[in-house]
């Protein structure tokens, strides 16, 4: 036992641990003897149950017959599979006699859940032998699941003056290792096993302790479509290990444990962000950016969804500008009022595309004069132009943070969010409110309230829900009685339709205004939708219909451009109906036409005074 612990204490993870941990881990650690050829894990095969560590010798990892990787002494292997409860995705194979030590799931998880065990899992993400996308059968990249799709247990959600003990009794019965206490007013606390460990047991407090002198306040969140990449990430940087998952209203779906992300991520993109992370002038940011294109084409070929593909994009978008902002801090130096950096459009919804310009809009908290102001627009212009140097060219119609119209105070924003919503018929007002609605903090969440909320009490005024439901009806399906599409006659996209305008928009801005009846301000397109089936404000029906059709227009969106970027033509949304084969083309007309009927539907509504 003496020998094990001798080796492993020089070894990450096992490294961070104290003495008496690493005693515990040698004691239960088995030696494993495997002759060379030796076949110890198959691939497909079920879960693996031990966590494995090469002493002295040598194991290949094989990948459908392919060695794509050599494991030597020190190395570890088998945890991806034994954390998610997967099979294993690949073999290994002993290439000469070696000798390991096999170390039990129970074990090994409270080494990984650790702080220096959940940065080794996710180091080991970014080396994980996966071969090219295109030389295999592709698997969905579990990194880019929304979050939602991960969580195991029903929340256990407890009033303020819960005490401890019928807290802790309800997460045993649950299986759960944290309680979400819902606070007046709405805010959300939290208690976790480690919190009753360390402030309950610790201190020798009562079992009738109410939680609320015990928990995290304000608790940090998530949105049920966050990727789960990149909550790991965010996790990892801000030294939590529970988050509770919100839907677009605000409901507790479930609390995120750092393990479920772990065991959800054997393989991601997370070297695109980290390239971001690391970058120290723009310069480095536009060659970190450059292989974004590559990996579109990439995730693509493995025929990865595009709603996948386009949040990948939008997060890479979110990293470049989140730096460009620290860096843009640290040369010219901190504004002097505290600010949040807001994505609009696409790229706040997560369905940005390698077309998407940039929209983007600027919040500053408290009082600034014209010299605060004036730092404010120098940290805005240096981000556009260094989002612009990196390929994420800023909105042509001056949907940007640099602009007076989308540079303002909170209050200045909230006052214009009451006006718009009070007398819709301002100028641009149904226009602003659809894009201000979509905001998502990218930079300085926690500088102050969140702007999008404003928005929530758009059910409180019908004369604004119905004048934004005709707003809705504005752009229309490229359908004719007498041909399957209309297509433009002249310049330089004859003969071709226009997939944002004429396919998507339509269902974006149906879910956006039945998204706001329902209560939901920023979300993506498919959660709003989820969300205004749930609340009855839109037929749970027509709610399917046009998330079909969403998913539909963006998978042939995401086709079209690919094939534009491998040709080396500037993406676009133009498509030629003619150069679809008959299955696909049949699919697009009669998704055209339920979105048709759904806008027809909603237009009797309206003339019947029912919206």
């Amino acid at each position: 036992m003496r020998d094990v612990a001798e080796f492993l204490r020089g070894r990450p993870p096992f490294d961070a641990l104290c003495a008496e941990e690493l005693q515990q881990v040698a004691a239960v650690a088995e030696v494993e003897y495997l002759p060379a050829g030796t076949l110890l894990i198959e691939q497909g095969e079920a879960p693996v149950e031990h966590l494995r560590v090469v002493r002295r010798g040598a194991l290949d990892i094989v990948h459908d017959g392919r060695v794509l990787d050599e494991l030597g002494p020190g190395e570890l292997f088998g945890q991806a599979s034994m954390l998610s409860g997967l099979p294993a995705r690949f073999s290994v194979v002993a290439a000469e006699d070696t000798l390991c030590y096999r170390i039990p799931a129970a074990s090994a998880r409270r080494v990984l859940a650790q702080p220096a065990g959940l940065r080794f899992v996710a180091r080991s993400l970014l080396a994980d032998p996966v071969p090219r996308r295109h030389e295999v059968e592709p698997v969905v990249d579990a990194a880019h699941r929304p979050v939602a799709d991960l969580l195991r247990t029903e929340p256990v959600v407890c009033a303020p003056g819960t005490p401890v003990r019928e807290a802790a009794e309800r997460m045993t019965d649950a299986g759960a290792t944290a309680a979400v206490v819902a606070v007046r007013g709405g805010g959300l606390g939290i208690v976790t096993d480690r919190d009753l460990r360390a402030r309950v047991v610790a201190r020798a407090l009562g079992t009738d302790t109410p939680v609320e002198e015990v928990m995290t306040f304000p608790a940090h969140t998530v949105d049920a479509e966050r990727m789960s990449g990149e909550v790991l990430l965010d996790m990892l940087e801000r030294g939590i290990r529970h988050l509770p998952v919100l839907d677009p209203g605000g409901r507790v779906l479930g609390v995120l444990e750092d393990a479920d992300l772990l065991a959800a991520a054997p393989r991601s993109s997370f070297h695109l962000r980290s390239a971001i992370a690391r970058a120290r002038t723009v310069q480095d940011l536009v060659t970190a950016s450059a292989q974004l294109r590559p990996a579109v084409l990439a995730l693509h070929d493995a025929r990865v969804a595009a709603t996948d593909i386009a949040g990948i994009h939008s997060v890479v978008s979110d990293a470049l500008t989140r730096r460009l902002v620290q860096l843009t801090v640290a040369e010219v130096g901190e504004p002097s009022v505290p600010f949040t950096w807001l994505a609009l459009g696409s790229l706040a919804r997560r369905e940005a595309v390698p077309s998407s310009d940039v929209d983007s809009a600027l919040v500053w908290y408290g009082t600034a004069d014209e010299g605060m102001r004036a730092e404010l627009r120098a940290v805005a212009e240096a981000v556009v132009a260094g989002l612009e140097a990196c390929g994420f060219p800023a909105d042509t119609k001056g949907a940007v943070a640099t602009a007076p119209l989308f540079m303002r105070s909170y209050a200045g924003w909230r006052d214009a969010a009451h006006s718009w919503l009070a007398d819709p018929t301002q100028e641009k007002a149904l226009v602003l409110v659809s894009m201000m609605v979509d905001g998502r903090p990218v930079w300085g969440i926690r500088s102050g309230p969140a702007l999008p909320e404003v928005f929530r009490d758009a059910r409180r005024h019908p004369g604004f829900l119905a004048l934004l439901a005709r707003f809705a009806l504005g752009h229309r399906p490229p359908t004719g009685f007498l041909r399957d599409f209309v297509v433009e006659h002249g310049g330089e996209h004859a003969g071709r339709l226009d997939l944002k305008r004429g396919g998507l928009q339509p269902v974006v801005d149906l879910a956006r205004w039945a998204g706001m009846a329902a209560g939901v301000t920023s979300a993506s397109t498919p959660a709003r939708l989820r969300a205004a089936a749930d609340a009855g404000t839109l037929p749970a029906d027509d709610a399917r219909t046009l998330t079909e059709a969403f998913d539909l227009l963006l998978e042939l969106r995401v086709d079209h451009q690919v094939e534009q970027l491998r040709a080396g033509r500037r993406p676009d949304d133009h498509l030629a109906p003619a150069d679809l084969d008959p299955v696909t083309r049949g699919a697009l007309r009669e998704a055209f036409r339920a979105v048709s009927a759904v806008q027809r539907r909603v237009a009797v509504q309206l003339r019947q005074g029912v919206v």
